[in-house]
C-alpha cells in the first residue's frame, strides 16, 4: 500500500461513527469525531508504512 494514497471516505465515516458510539453519542461533535478519525487513520497508515520499510530494509540485509 502507498503511504501517500488518500484515506477514503467510507473509511473516515466508519471510524468517525465507532468513535461516536464509544463515547455514547454526543450531539454537536461531528466535525471533533470526524478529524479524530481522520487522525487516527493517518498514524495507523503511517506505523505500518515504517513497520513495512523496517521489514524490508531487514530483508535487504539477508
Amino acid at each position: 500500500m502507498d503511504g501517500k494514497a488518500r484515506i477514503s471516505f467510507d473509511d473516515i465515516r466508519e471510524r468517525a461513527y465507532e468513535l461516536w458510539e464509544r463515547h455514547h453519542r454526543p450531539e454537536g461533535f461531528e466535525i471533533e469525531f470526524w478529524l479524530l478519525a481522520e487522525r487516527e487513520l493517518r498514524n495507523e497508515r503511517a506505523r505500518r508504512s515504517r513497520a513495512d520499510e523496517r521489514v524490508a530494509l531487514g530483508a535487504d540485509q539477508d
